[in-house]
């Protein structure tokens, strides 16, 4: 259909140039030159709505003057996605010697010489195809680069961001061809904020494919141990079970991270006093460091899900199946440590909420004693305000008798007072000989 309403839009722009050669005047040419840019607007909108796939194949079915010319009309912003999708010999013709290029950091390759790990940066069609890699990490991709990249090892790679809703159990499979697929979650924890990143690993003829929307630390790690460290990586599985083993030992410097600022949270909130001010940020902590214990269980299980996925498989030789069996001893020895952070998360949540009451019970006691220490002076006042008490000091002087009502009701209000003082102090001394009397026990 869409190869159709360009061919027509083509055939429509053909016959406009024809009937103005038929028939040459300089009005002729204005017409000629109004409707070619009407057809050519309405080519670009076309294109603009059509999906860069579409666009090459469309490409590859018209002629070669057709073919440039709708070269012309593509968006400058979509020529490199366009230069993916066609054969290279259509590209050299419509775009000249211009290569289709990858991103810095985009595609990055890595090739086994010597024992030694190599690191490529692809930048180009022709960086790959000179190369023979065990892993092509693609960091980022337009789906234009990932198709080609699919075409040239003769796989299909997906976006790892439209796979996070799939059930667990189709998020590791073998295709009867023998590919490995596996979808998972990377833990990121940076500047504060955690969150989980998808990342789907693809193994084809001896290479493992990992497609991401962003770096990870686990990822950086990896590549700094591969330039530093010689023979640790013989081939494709060993990469990515490095990987996980990766990504358990991120999740445990998470973990120590997560212990740091407990432990910070847990003097605040087991100090004498805590306002709600403290409260509030306390409570933030917490909340934030529960997020990100849960995340790295839920990571945990998920690494654990794959790594026993390959061991029941029967995907991995002896050596391999030692390093797994390792890492599945590390993720329930982390899984133990975050069940202890999720209690202590819980404990410190108890204390500081304990706090706040005891903070809104003072106030609620404060309130008590003003009003038991007001109640007999609104009593007096009440009686002052009285037509009997002016009857009763007819005869005195207004001053001298409300004087007397006033230091009458501050004798009183003091009175109660010192009186409230006088037993809360015994309750104290109270408590205090109890306390020490269980303390004697005690010992």
């Amino acid at each position: 259909m869409s190869l159709h309403a360009v061919a027509e839009l083509l055939n429509k722009h053909k016959m406009v140039e024809d009937m103005v050669r038929a028939q040459p005047s300089r009005r002729a040419e204005l017409v000629e030159n109004v409707v070619h840019q009407q057809h050519l607007a309405e080519l670009r909108a076309l294109l603009a709505r059509l999906p860069v796939a579409e666009i090459g194949r469309i490409l590859e079915e018209l002629p070669t003057d057709d073919a440039a010319l709708v070269w012309r009309q593509i968006e400058a912003g979509r020529l490199n996605d366009v230069l993916w999708e066609i054969p290279q010999s259509l590209g050299e013709l419509l775009a000249g010697p211009v290569e289709p290029r990858f991103l810095a950091g985009e595609v990055t390759a890595y090739e086994l010489v010597n024992g030694r790990m190599r690191i490529v940066d692809v930048s180009c069609r022709s960086d790959m195809e000179r190369l023979s890699p065990i892993w092509v990490d693609v960091m980022g991709a337009s789906k234009s680069e990932r198709g080609w990249i699919a075409r040239r090892f003769g796989l299909e790679l997906d976006d790892p961001e439209d796979l996070t809703d799939l059930e667990v159990s189709a998020r590791f499979y073998v295709e009867e061809n023998g590919e490995i697929h596996l979808h998972s979650n990377f833990l990121l924890d940076r500047e504060g904020l955690s969150r989980t990143v998808p990342v789907a690993f693809v193994i084809h003829s001896d290479v493992l494919f990992t497609i991401r929307a962003e770096e990870l630390p686990v990822f950086r790690l990896q590549r700094l141990r591969m330039r530093s460290q010689r023979g640790e990586v013989g081939d494709c599985k060993d990469l990515l079970l490095a990987l996980y083993g990766a990504d358990v030992e991120y999740s445990a410097d998470a973990l120590e991270d997560a212990y740091a600022t407990l432990r910070r949270v847990g003097k605040q909130v087991l100090s004498e006093s805590v306002t709600d001010t403290d409260a509030a940020r306390i409570l933030a902590d917490i909340a934030e460091e529960e997020d990100l214990n849960g995340r790295i269980r839920s990571n945990m299980l998920d690494t654990q899900r794959a790594v026993s996925f390959l061991m029941r498989g029967r995907l991995l030789r002896g050596e391999q199946l030692d390093d797994a069996r390792e890492i599945v001893r590390d993720i329930e020895s982390l899984n133990s440590h975050t069940a202890f952070l999720f209690e202590k998360i819980n404990f410190l949540m108890d204390a500081t909420v304990g706090f706040i009451n005891v903070n809104q019970n003072r106030r609620v006691s404060q309130l008590t004693v003003a009003g038991v220490v007001f109640m007999p002076l609104n009593v007096l006042a009440g009686v002052g305000g009285m037509s009997e008490f002016s009857m009763m000091t007819e005869g005195i002087p207004w001053p001298l008798s409300y004087g007397t009502l006033m230091v009458c009701m501050m004798l009183v209000g003091w009175g109660t007072y010192s009186v409230l003082r006088l037993a809360e102090a015994r309750k104290a001394k109270r408590r205090a000989a109890h306390a020490a009397l269980r303390k004697l026990a005690a010992e």
